[in-house]
C-alpha cells in the first residue's frame, strides 16, 4: 500500500514517509448548502475526491509505481463570510492563510519536502492558491494546490459546465447522491427563478469578478436549481474527477522528483 493516513502513523513512520513522499491536505468548509445539502458537503466532496483517487493510484497495472501519499485529515473549516447569513463557520482570509501556513510548516519541519492540497470550496481559493506560493518562496519545499473540479480526465460526458461547480446546484447535489445520497434531503425542491440574476454567478463581461450584497440570500443559498440532479451522473462527475486527480498527483510525483 503506497497510501497512509496521517493519524494512523507514528511518529517514526511519518519521519520515514516524508523522505521520499507527498503529503496531501483536502480543505473543506462548514456553510450552507441550501435546504437539502449538508453544512459539511464541500469538505465531504474533497474527502470523496481525493480518496477515490488515492484508491486509483493503488490498483495493479498501473502506468507505473504508484506514488507514496500520506493523507492529512481534512480541514474542515474554510473562508465563507458570504454563507453567514444563514449559516457558517468561517475563517477569515487571513486565518485561513495563516493556518495553511502553519500546517506546511508543520510538514516541513516534520521532514516532507512535497506538499499538495486539494480544495473543495470556491471561497478557499485564491487564499490556497496564494499560500502555497508564498510558502515556496521562503521553504526549500514543493507545494502543489488545486480545487477538485479543476482537474478532469478529459472524457467528462455527465457534465454541464454553465453550473460547475455552482453552489448547492446541480453539480454538487448530483455528487452528493453518488457520494453520500443519505445526507440528501428528497426531493430536492425546484429553485424559483430569481430576476435580476445575480452577478457573482454570471458577470455582465468576461473577467469580470462581480460582488453585489445580499445577493447570497436573494438567491436563497444556490447558484442554480438542482432539482435535476442524478446520482448516475453525479457518479460518472466523481469519477472523472478522481481519475484526473490521480493523473495530477502522479505528474506533481515525477515533477518534484526530478526537481529534488
Amino acid at each position: 500500500m503506497s497510501q497512509s493516513r496521517l493519524t494512523e502513523l507514528t511518529w517514526r513512520e511519518v519521519r520515514r514517509a516524508g523522505e521520499d513522499g507527498i503529503a496531501l491536505l483536502p480543505i473543506g468548509s462548514q456553510e450552507q448548502h441550501a435546504a437539502h445539502l449538508p453544512m459539511g458537503t464541500d469538505t465531504l466532496l474533497a474527502e470523496a475526491v481525493v480518496d477515490r483517487a488515492l484508491d486509483l493510484l493503488d490498483l495493479p497495472g498501473g502506468e507505473s509505481a504508484a506514488p507514496e501519499v500520506v493523507r492529512l485529515p481534512a480541514l474542515p473549516f474554510g473562508h465563507s463570510p458570504h454563507h453567514l447569513f444563514a449559516a457558517a463557520v468561517s475563517l477569515s482570509a487571513a486565518t485561513l492563510g495563516a493556518v495553511l501556513d502553519d500546517v506546511l510548516d508543520s510538514l516541513v519541519t516534520s521532514g516532507y519536502r512535497r506538499v499538495m492540497v486539494v480544495n473543495g470550496h470556491g471561497g478557499n481559493d485564491e487564499i490556497m492558491r496564494l499560500a502555497v506560493k508564498r510558502f515556496a518562496l521562503r521553504a526549500e519545499v514543493t507545494v502543489a494546490a488545486c480545487s477538485y473540479w479543476t482537474v478532469t480526465a478529459g472524457d467528462d460526458t455527465a457534465g454541464r459546465p454553465e453550473v460547475t461547480p455552482g453552489h448547492a446546484g446541480w453539480f454538487e447535489t448530483s455528487l452528493m447522491l453518488a457520494a453520500h445520497p443519505g445526507l440528501v434531503r428528497t426531493p430536492v425542491p425546484a429553485r424559483a427563478p430569481v430576476d435580476p440574476p445575480p452577478l457573482f454567478d454570471n458577470p455582465p463581461h468576461p473577467g469580470l469578478t462581480v460582488e453585489r450584497h445580499g445577493e447570497w440570500e436573494r438567491v436563497d443559498g444556490s447558484t442554480d436549481d438542482a432539482s435535476g440532479a442524478d446520482a448516475d451522473r453525479g457518479g460518472r462527475l466523481l469519477d472523472d474527477r478522481a481519475r484526473g486527480l490521480a493523473r495530477a498527483i502522479r505528474a506533481f510525483d515525477t515533477a518534484s522528483r526530478s526537481a529534488r
